[in-house]
């Protein structure tokens, strides 16, 4: 296999950090510890065991080093670096991403489904809750329409909810996105976004991953992804997230990383709001449009105006709606119309697609 342009290191040296990488326990950070002991990862491969211990590596992955399952992982990674959409990065590459290598602990390995040459393009990630309310999807399509159709790439976790929304709108506007998974490449997770996956690969976007080609899900893996999405960024929005989401793990990885944090925020009503409320009272930026997140990246990109997320003559009830979910009664009560006449125009808004149900109450859905 021709090895890319930009690596610096030879056919067997690379197999040599595949096999290092495959080993129990070599994470970010003891990956580089044997790196810079050793001056490479074949002399690292080579050296005993008492020099491993030293270091502080458990005897485990020491005696791995010449296990036929890390040759034969290895071999099966070259195997699947031959086809022409699948690539490798490494931390040492010329064109691995320039935001990512000035983080903490940097992957020493990216593998790529895709377009390698978004990771060094401008990116903003998108995350948020994975049962993310009908409206929280909406405003989270229709800014990665925008941000995605002005030359941004938008960046996730193709995880259910936000993420994906946030995908698929910059699929929808011809733009660019990334998916960074928490499995392998070929233990994708969760199934029920293979497609979207797949679209985006064959849509000129990319799906990465640091871990070995079949990683199965494990739970440490979703932080570890989460700094990676952060990592790449120029900047992290919360769509919606509870105060235990995830989401909140990569806008705190975010603000280490020195990027900025964006937050939108929602009825004081909604469980899905009070994550991004509590990013806002710690200091992110509070959004209401996409100019609230150019403001501080002017010169990038030159993006086209805000979306327009609800009309502005909007109907009195969607107006309503936009405010905070409401049930039957309580839009009847609010508008001053009575409860058949306010029936009688939801269901009209609801098959033109302007408004939905959820769970016994009304949502206004973005246009």
């Amino acid at each position: 296999m021709p090895l890319a342009e930009t690596s610096r290191c030879s056919p067997s040296e690379l197999e040599a950090r595949l096999r290092l990488h495959l080993l129990p326990d070599i994470g970010p950070k003891h990956f580089h510890t044997l790196i810079s002991a050793f001056g490479s990862a074949s002399s690292a491969l080579s050296a005993p065991a008492n020099a491993w211990r030293s270091l502080g590596l458990a005897a485990l992955s020491a005696d791995a080093r010449r296990s036929p399952d890390i040759r034969d992982g290895a071999s099966a990674a070259l195997a699947w670096l031959e086809h022409p959409a699948q690539h490798l990065r490494m931390w040492d590459d010329l064109d691995y991403p320039a935001l990512l290598a000035e983080i903490a602990d940097p992957p020493p390995l990216l593998f790529i489904a895709g377009n390698p040459s978004l990771l060094n393009k401008p990116q903003l990630a998108m995350v948020g809750s994975r049962r993310a309310s009908r409206p929280g999807l909406d405003t989270a399509e229709a800014f990665a329409r925008s941000l995605a159709g002005g030359g941004f790439v938008i960046t996730s976790g193709l995880a259910l909810g936000i993420d994906a929304a946030a995908h698929r709108g910059a699929l929808a506007s011809g733009g660019q996105t990334i998916g960074v998974l928490g499995t392998g490449l070929q233990k994708f997770y969760p199934q029920r976004n293979a497609s979207l996956a797949k679209s985006m690969i064959e849509q000129g976007s990319a799906v990465i991953s640091e871990f070995p080609l079949h990683c199965s899900p494990q739970p440490s893996n979703f932080p570890r992804r989460n700094r990676i999405i952060s990592g790449m960024s120029l900047g992290v929005l919360v769509v919606e997230a509870s105060l235990a989401s995830g989401s909140l793990i990569t806008a705190r990885l975010a603000a280490e990383q020195g990027r900025e944090v964006y937050a939108i925020p929602g009825s004081i009503h909604h469980p899905g709001a009070k994550g991004c409320h509590q990013l806002i009272r710690d200091g992110a930026v509070l959004v209401e449009s996409i100019e609230h997140i150019l403001e501080a990246l002017r010169g990038w990109q030159s993006l086209p105006p805000a979306p327009v997320l609800f009309e502005p003559d909007a109907h009195l009830l969607i107006r309503l709606l936009h405010a905070a979910p409401h049930s039957s009664e309580a839009l009847a009560g609010a508008s001053g119309w009575p409860l058949p006449k306010v029936l009688a125009e939801l269901t009209e808004l609801e098959l033109s697609g302007r408004v939905a149900s959820e769970n016994g109450r009304w949502v206004g859905r973005a246009v």
